[in-house]
């Protein structure tokens, strides 16, 4: 029978543990709820739902997960199906289609089909991956350029036809916040990969290329798959 593991961690809990929880409670927070309020304007509701939403899925994954170093958060695939949802049936469409995935999953779960996941190919996952990363680049357009429109077209064709016929209703403001927010982004990424090249040099500063170049490449597709919404969602606040 299936147990929270947050039910034998207690047991033997100390004030050691607590503030090393703690530490990492407050990391994990600086990254998730600015994501979550970025992933939320993407998606085509309000900031604040991103935040209940963060916040209270936190708590019940990790009172009833079973690991005590798991990590619940939001994810930049689900943007695409959400903000299709809203668009045609509203938050209230919304709120009835992440129960109906809820009960899907816990079926799932007790039908044992998570190693399942190990037949899905390898390149269907990436064209999966590839295809999200456009359609949601394609959907923060709008607010990078501080397009003065209504509500973005889910469809992408009628999305890309909108935009032209908005080009000229450009607001600079909000472009130079997103621009300067992405530099600063790729700014940082550089910074990390030669630092990360400079932990793993050894005693006498030789270093290996093959591990600066896998060190560069993980940064910067970490880049583009969670960093790029950030300054995109955000730059409309201008």
């Amino acid at each position: 029978m299936f147990k929270p593991k947050i039910v034998d961690t207690l047991k033997n809990y100390n004030r050691g543990q607590f503030f090393k929880d703690l530490v990492a409670g407050v990391i994990v927070g600086i990254v998730a709820l600015p994501l979550a309020i970025a992933f939320a304007i993407a998606s085509g509701v309000s900031p604040e739902k991103g935040l209940f939403t963060a916040i209270i899925a936190g708590f019940v994954i990790s009172a009833f997960g079973g690991s005590k170093v798991q990590i619940g958060g939001p994810t930049g695939a689900f943007i695409v199906i959400v903000y299709a949802i809203v668009q045609q049936y509203g938050v209230n469409g919304l709120i009835i289609a992440t129960f109906i995935a809820g009960i899907m999953l816990v079926l799932m779960g007790l039908a044992r089909l998570g190693s399942v996941i190990k037949f899905i190919p390898h390149p269907l996952i990436v064209g999966f991956t590839a295809g999200i990363a456009v359609i949601i680049f394609s959907s923060q357009l709008k607010d990078f350029f501080g397009l003065g429109m209504g509500a973005v077209p889910a469809n992408f064709t009628e999305k890309w036809q909108a935009y032209f016929q908005h080009v000229l209703a450009i607001n600079w403001y909000a472009v130079s916040i997103g621009a300067g927010t992405i530099i600063i982004i790729i700014f940082f990424f550089q910074t990390y990969a030669c630092c990360s090249w400079f932990i793993n040099s050894d005693s006498y500063g030789y270093y290996n290329r093959t591990d600066f170049s896998f060190a560069r490449r993980n940064h910067w597709e970490s880049f583009w798959k969670y960093s790029l919404v950030i300054p995109l969602s955000f730059s409309s606040a201008s």
